[in-house]
């Protein structure tokens, strides 16, 4: 089952991935492709990320690791073989026949992990030389490969060549996995019906989820940005168009193209019913860098882009108002350190309780200032201070992110929620 209205009600069942021998494995040639910032240690990764699922789960939060369904997937012929299918190119019998026959943790492993070539004197160093299937660093950013609405789900288009493979084993999961192949897809950039920027030499369409808020039953926010391209909108906006059970209005947030904007979750993302955490420049009104923002009727013929003059006076006539709460503070230095480090990137767990990265100092002064308990989450996790989702109390749980944070993803990037309350 999915269920997804919105981004703060309490949090029932999340998806991840601990990252594993991909980040092990990821040369420091792949990092601008990937978008890292560094390659990472993969054991303190494992151990940060490890306490973020921990954390979850002593709050009762369901917590599913999407290798451990792909492994399962994997375990039956029809999914095995649409997988290989799909990830394989042609040609390459040789490979396939030997993954075909692999158990299916071993061949999850090795779709995420990468597949070594044979040592050879003279093989070059770069990742085409090493490795017969690359390794997949970025899975661990489970927001991207899929967006979840209402109840079902919207496939993205990865911008970057190095990730389209992650797209295609989320498609396994929520295809062939028997928790979730009943619930309906609202697109699939794949399907020959969602093709229109694919024909007439229009270009190819990009959509990611971190660029995809789910603001309201009513009500999603797009980023346009530097992984979602207007193309990428147009078809979501089509797909969802006139449907009954779909929200009515995309609002469509356009991203000054820097890299530190990479999507609209890393200048935006809602705390509490009615406040969320904010990049000033790029979201307030009278911001250097402020976005443009329009608004799509998907009740409408037309599905026109109505200019409007900022987000939050955009989502409040739509019944969502977010009261800003500036990361990093009112210091336009902090702003900026911050904004690049997470800051604004949080996880709501249920309204007002969240987590983010524990380097973000001046942004967690702000919402202390804003009434939130600060927590460290390994005190949480020793019983030295406590949390409860259902108490009405305003926490910011505190994450240890010396090395997840070079990987460019916070917390909100490292999790897709499949069940949420209204």
């Amino acid at each position: 089952m999915l269920s997804v209205s919105n981004e703060v009600g309490r949090l029932r069942k999340v998806l991840v991935h601990e990252p594993g021998p991909e980040v092990d494995n990821m040369l420091p040639s792949m990092m601008e492709e990937l978008l890292f910032d560094d390659i990472l240690y993969g054991d303190r990764a494992r151990e940060e990320h490890g306490r973020i699922r921990r954390v979850f789960q002593l709050l009762g939060i369901e917590v599913l690791d999407a290798e451990d369904l792909l492994e399962e997937v994997l375990r039956e012929r029809a999914g095995r073989a649409w997988v290989l299918d799909a990830v394989l190119p042609p040609g390459a019998t040789e490979l396939r026949d030997r993954l075909a026959e692999a158990p299916a943790e071993e061949l999850a492993s090795a779709l995420v992990g990468g597949v070594r070539l044979p040592a050879e004197p003279g093989r070059g160093h770069t990742a085409a030389d090493l490795f017969a299937v690359p390794p997949l660093p970025n899975w661990c950013f489970q927001r991207d490969p899929q967006i979840v609405v209402g109840s079902g789900v919207v496939f993205g288009s990865m911008a970057s060549a190095a990730r389209r493979r992650e797209t295609v084993l989320a498609r396994a999961v929520f295809r062939f996995h028997p928790d979730f192949a009943a619930a309906p897809t609202w697109h699939d950039p794949m399907d020959a019906g969602f093709e229109r920027s694919h024909v007439g030499g229009t270009g190819a369409a990009f959509l990611e989820g971190g660029d995809v808020l789910v603001i309201s039953s009513d009500v999603l926010a797009v980023g346009l940005s530097e992984r979602s391209n207007k193309l990428g909108v147009l078809d979501l906006a089509e797909a969802l168009a006139g449907r009954e059970d779909a929200p009515r209005f995309l609002v469509v947030v356009e991203l000054p193209r820097r890299r530190a904007y990479m999507h609209l979750d890393t200048v935006f993302s809602p705390v509490d019913r009615e406040s969320a955490l904010v990049y000033p420049p790029v979201i307030l009104p009278g911001g250097a860098e402020r976005a443009q923002v329009h608004e799509i009727d998907l009740k409408s013929r037309s599905l026109e882009w109505s200019p409007r003059k900022d987000l939050l006076s955009c989502l409040a006539r739509r019944g969502a108002g977010f009261e800003p709460i500036p990361c990093g503070g009112d210091d336009p230095i902090a702003q900026q350190r911050e904004q690049w480090t997470d800051g604004a990137n949080a996880l709501a767990l249920a309204p007002g309780v969240i987590t983010m990265y524990d380097r973000n100092q001046g942004t967690m002064d702000e919402l202390a200032r804003r009434g939130f308990r600060v927590v460290d989450a390994k005190d949480l996790l020793l019983g030295r201070d406590e949390a409860d989702l259902g108490s009405g109390e305003r926490v910011c749980i505190s994450l240890q992110s010396n090395e997840l944070s070079r990987a460019r993803g916070g917390p909100h990037c490292l999790t897709h929620p499949l069940v949420r309350d209204r």
